[in-house]
């Protein structure tokens, strides 16, 4: 049966037609490791999955890779802001990382490269730019200039000034062109730093992802994915990069982006104070509710998070877990079932089926394939008692001190102080309540 994805580079659904069908690569965007993941970097890793193990079920060999970004200066930030070392701050929030993919039922990609690990492949590519006259250095940074690259805005579908005018593009006095971007910058004394021939410093965040997707995947791969909002600049510099230290006329053949998730209909941002870290949800709900959650909508469109998609997921696997059962036998599945994922990562529909498979189930019809047909997209990997596990969440905290803390958390935004204002919130939800901002008032209730 035929794969059918959106290609954000051609604007249209196509067939998927692999470069080689015995060997299919897929680079997918992974977390610049300053921060915990976040709600909405759970999307990405739900939908790449679906999609890694749709590859592996149609073809011989696939490759995943999806990178850690552990150099770059939100990093050099939050580690002073925390008074800890990058390396310790790097290592933390990545195996939190870690901890939070097996919390989604996440498989392991093939390849987890970190940046810091490849920055000889990275000074080797900024070479080749300037050798081909497509980068030039200046005080000590070195800069991809972006008017010798003509398909730039291509991916974007948008004209270079447009995409300038509607972005953040940092403006420095060493850019020959204000659109140009860093592919080198030197380091201070205090931040990490490798000798390059420019001086001692560091790679631009763009070329991170084109050094390591050469090196696992080669010059030209199948599928690269990310979150829309990677469409510019992130994904548009790095085939402007790659293709011009390559010499392809390809970079990435299919671009597959997924949309946003709001939060009760507004935007997700620290200054909103609506942030969910995936951790949030650790020992309070099976990862199960959230995979489920994050299928829920179609990857294309924005998913909104509220308690009424999270309590009707729940009462979902809830009524699905009572015929569930380990001791069963794994079945194909028929292509009539999976479809939907078929055309398009179209998970809601995959989702309507397993309800009709679940009604055929409950009569004793076609057992086996219900399960195997929720495992395939990574439900059922919890066993009946630690599903009911996660239903004794135990409530510790008083009313009182709930709306004492709540109003110190109001005090700190209005003082703009985002990171105690998320800590109080933290330490709410580990005490089983959940807060939700809406209408100018903050509204709480028990999980």
């Amino acid at each position: 049966m035929d794969i059918f994805l959106t290609n954000n580079l051609t604007n249209k659904k196509e067939q998927f037609v692999p470069k080689n069908k015995d060997h299919i690569g897929m680079y997918v965007c992974g977390p610049t490791v300053y921060d915990d993941p976040h709600i909405g970097n759970a999307r990405p890793l739900i939908i790449f999955d679906i999609l890694f193990r749709l590859l592996k079920k149609n073809y011989k060999k696939v490759t995943y890779v999806r990178n850690i970004t552990d150099i770059d200066d939100k990093i050099i930030q939050s580690s002073k802001d925390q008074k800890i070392s990058t390396k310790d701050l790097t290592e933390k929030i990545t195996k939190n990382f870690f901890e939070d993919c097996k919390f989604l039922n996440c498989e392991n990609p093939s390849f987890q490269p970190k940046a810091t690990e490849h920055i000889a492949l990275m000074i080797e590519m900024i070479n080749e730019l300037i050798k081909k006259g497509f980068a030039y250095e200046n005080k000590s940074h070195v800069y991809f200039e972006v008017k010798k690259f003509s398909d730039y805005g291509k991916l974007s579908n948008k004209k270079l000034e447009d995409l300038i005018a509607g972005s953040r593009v940092e403006i420095s006095e060493n850019k020959k062109n204000s659109e140009d971007f860093v592919l080198w910058k030197p380091s201070s004394d205090d931040e990490p730093s490798w000798d390059s021939p420019w001086g001692k410093g560091r790679p631009g965040w763009h070329l991170e992802c084109s050094a390591m997707s050469k090196k696992f995947l080669g010059k030209e791969f199948d599928i690269h994915g990310g979150g829309i909002d990677l469409i510019f600049p992130h994904h548009e510099n790095e085939i402007a990069q790659s293709r011009c230290a390559n010499e392809t006329q390809t970079f990435a053949k299919y671009w597959v982006h997924n949309a946003f998730i709001t939060m009760s209909n507004e935007k997700m941002a620290k200054s909103q104070g609506n942030i969910l870290k995936i951790k949030d949800f650790r020992n309070k709900m099976s990862g199960q509710i959230v995979r489920l959650a994050l299928m829920s909508a179609h990857y294309k469109q924005p998913l909104d998070w509220n308690d009424k998609l999270i309590n009707d997921c729940q009462n979902t696997l809830d009524k699905w877990y009572r015929i569930y059962s380990s001791e069963i036998k794994n079945v194909q599945i028929p292509d009539e079932v999976l479809k939907p994922l078929y055309e398009d990562l179209n998970t809601p529909g995959y989702i309507t089926n397993l309800h009709q498979l679940y009604e055929k189930a409950s009569k004793g019809e076609d057992k086996d394939l219900f399960i195997s047909a929720c495992q395939f997209v990574g439900l059922f990997n919890e066993d009946n008692h630690q599903w009911e596990g996660y239903k004794k969440i135990k409530v510790s905290i008083s009313e009182t001190e709930i709306r004492k803390m709540i109003d110190l958390r109001n005090k700190a935004r209005e003082k703009k102080d985002y990171k105690e204002a998320d800590k109080i919130r933290d330490d709410l939800q580990d005490k089983g309540v959940l807060i939700e901002d809406k209408d100018g008032k903050t509204h709480w209730k028990f999980k």
